[in-house]
């Protein structure tokens, strides 16, 4: 069970990393876009290698996962919509400049979009296997354009380094928490409940790409993001191939 929770933290810690990125580099914006359009491929192999794949053969035929892919995006969609009127709507935007009162929405969002990821980090340790290869990279490497992003805009819109040091670490915490809920709470669900809630995940993470990270990617980083894209599908089929 401590396992489940560790290996959320450190795909989480990307968000730290990202953070530390910014404070000694400058990334320029088309750079940036085109990392988020790396890791927007890499979200895409997982959530058709690692979570579909497996969900609709748990399913068998009941229809579970179905439910679960669009339960998945209209939730994340309304809590997408709330956490933007409070503020949060750019908090992946490349070049915004976000201010201290927004620090409540952009927390939010960032553990709204994360939180999906790590339950199913901790859904694939059930059963006594290890850690999904490819889940975890793909957790990982998009966690770090979202984490140079939002610090970018954070440290123009006036937040101190530790400030927002202490943002990634409590979000990675939760992260970490979530993972655990994923194994604690369903080691003794049903194949059709599994398959739901993978497909929960994935519908909510689609729904962010689609919003978000794609939009992103392909307005700063130009028609070169298409190909990147296509870098990090083909990185994570290969990790997933190596599952």
């Amino acid at each position: 069970m401590t396992s489940s929770f560790l290996w959320g933290l450190i795909a989480a810690s990307s968000l730290i990393l990202g953070g530390l990125f910014t404070f000694w580099f400058k990334v320029g914006n088309k750079m940036l876009g085109l990392i988020m359009a790396f890791g927007a491929g890499v979200l895409i192999s997982a959530v058709a290698f690692e979570l579909a794949h497996e969900a609709f053969d748990l399913a068998e035929g009941s229809g579970s996962a179905a439910l679960g892919l669009f339960t998945g995006a209209l939730v994340f969609f309304a809590g997408d919509v709330m956490i933007g009127r409070m503020g949060g709507h750019k908090r992946k935007a490349i070049g915004a400049s976000h201010a201290t009162e927004l620090g409540l929405p952009i927390t939010l969002g960032i553990i709204l979009d994360g939180i999906p990821e790590s339950i199913v980090i901790g859904l694939s340790l059930l059963g006594g296997q290890t850690v999904s290869l490819a889940m975890m990279v793909a957790v990982f490497i998009s966690n770090l354009p979202e984490a140079i992003a939002a610090s970018t805009g954070l440290l123009s819109g006036g937040w101190s380094r530790i400030k927002i040091l202490g943002l990634w670490l409590a979000v990675a915490l939760v992260c970490g928490v979530a993972s655990l809920a994923g194994y604690a709470l369903f080691k003794d669900a049903s194949n059709s409940t599994l398959a739901f809630i993978q497909m929960f995940a994935g519908g909510a993470i689609l729904v962010m790409l689609a919003d978000t990270m794609i939009p992103e990617a392909f307005q700063h980083g130009g028609k070169l993001a298409g190909i990147i894209t296509v870098v990090g599908f083909a990185l994570a089929v290969y990790f997933s191939l190596m599952d």
